[in-house]
């Protein structure tokens, strides 16, 4: 019997786990270890933010439905990873020892790269987790009882910047309702070279259709930005050229700030050298492995994934969804080779990007084959449908997780959403 421990249950991890179990035989053992009790449907915190979610309807306790499906789950984190003796230190001071490990913690939240920065001793607002979301949302109240300007966007070094122009435009659409848009300026401050980079050098068109959006909603933005402090009530903003120069120095007056932080490996990982990259992100090979530990497997957002292009202020790479799911599949398919006698390993996740975009009330929708270019297919499109197909796709991941579902979600319905039967690279 082998022990399998899937260290994460985001996203990736819950849904992995899932698969995993299903892929393997009963003789051998699944067993999830998350920090927390619950499961948090991140790509909802933007709504969050606002105040058009509430905690329960994106969230849930994680260990009635894996213990259904068969699956250990342990609530602790990992404070240290010996790979070497294939173990686990947990907080509350227990060992775990695994055969296989995969690992899908999502990223450490690296606000102290700038000064100020956070909504823990800092004056900024997140919505990378739950928590944050809340505070933003505190923050959002304050801002409608009392409005002033407000600053969106991501810092230098960022790699996840759907997620900043949603709620950049789910808050103009909340400021509209509650009837004080007016009295609250809006700029959009990002570290991409241009609107619509995304991380991904654009997808189709992207630039245009996104500034125009900008434009028609009054937000003002600012590209090549590197933020270097931020105090209270006040951004301060380097604005590049496209060759590096320093073209302006901004001071920016903010009552609502939300920036979303550039991304590193989380303690425990990062502090094995061997498995990462400098920024603590696990390399791995193509079937998901590590070159150093090849029974340790990894997935989203925590891997290593070099920028699609140099840029004046340094971007990331996004890991969407779509992308992530893949992965845990190939994962699910290498462990059944390794464990039950089916082969070598050699299942590999689709590096395609597949992205439904809310922006309150429409929302935009792009598709990206392979993710970094040169690309077979890029495709991007808005309309109200993709609100509504966010909305939608929202309550059937939450079902999916709860009654244990090994399906390829992100596959099945997103795809279906944008009217493509199969992605094939």
């Amino acid at each position: 019997m082998a022990r399998v421990i899937i260290l994460g249950a985001g996203t990736g991890g819950m849904a992995g786990a899932y698969e995993i179990r299903e892929a393997l035989s009963n003789q051998h053992q699944v067993t999830v270890i998350n920090e927390r009790e619950d499961f948090q449907f991140v790509p909802s915190n933007p709504w969050i933010a606002v105040g058009w979610r509430e905690r329960p309807e994106i969230s849930f306790p994680i260990r009635p439905h894996l213990e259904k499906k068969g699956i250990e789950f342990i609530a602790a984190a990992v404070t240290e990873i010996d790979p070497h003796h294939n173990q686990l230190k947990l907080v509350n001071g227990n060992t775990e020892a695994y055969d296989y490990l995969v690992i899908c913690t999502g990223p450490k939240l690296n606000f102290a790269a700038i000064e100020g920065a956070g909504p823990h001793g800092g004056y900024t607002q997140s919505v990378c987790s739950l928590d944050h979301a809340e505070t933003c949302r505190d923050d959002v109240k304050a801002l409608i009882a009392e409005p002033g300007h407000a600053i969106v966007g991501a810092m230098p070094g960022a790699s996840c910047f759907g997620p900043a122009y949603e709620y950049a435009f789910i808050l103009d659409k909340e400021l509209r309702n509650k009837k004080v848009r007016d009295r609250v300026p809006m700029t959009y401050v990002t570290s991409e070279p241009y609107i619509g980079h995304l991380g991904l050098g654009g997808v189709g068109d992207s630039k245009s259709m996104l500034e125009s959006e900008l434009r028609n909603r009054h937000i003002k933005w600012i590209t090549n930005a590197k933020v270097t402090k931020v105090g209270d009530g006040v951004m301060y903003v380097d604005e590049l050229n496209d060759d590096g120069s320093l073209k302006k120095q901004h001071e920016l007056p903010f009552k609502h700030s939300m920036m979303l932080p550039s991304f590193a490996g989380v303690d425990p990982v990062a502090a094995v050298p061997e498995l990462v990259n400098p920024k603590g992100f696990v390399k791995i090979d193509e079937f998901q492995r590590s070159p150093a530990f090849k029974n340790i497997y990894s997935a989203g957002v925590c891997v290593a994934i070099p920028p699609v292009e140099e840029t004046p202020v340094p971007t990331g790479t996004p890991k969407t969804g779509y992308m992530i799911e893949s992965m845990m599949t190939a994962i699910a398919h290498n462990l059944a080779a390794d464990l039950d006698g089916k082969g070598q390993p050699d299942a590999r996740g689709t590096w395609s990007a597949i992205c439904l975009a809310d922006m309150g009330d429409t929302g935009a929708a792009f598709v990206a084959i392979p993710q970094i270019p040169p690309r077979n297919v890029t495709w991007f499109k808005k309309g109200k449908w993709v609100h509504l197909a966010k909305i939608a796709f929202e309550k059937y991941f939450i079902h999916k997780m709860k009654t244990g579902s090994s399906e390829p979600i992100y596959e099945k319905y997103t795809l279906k959403a944008l009217g493509i039967n199969r992605l094939k690279d």
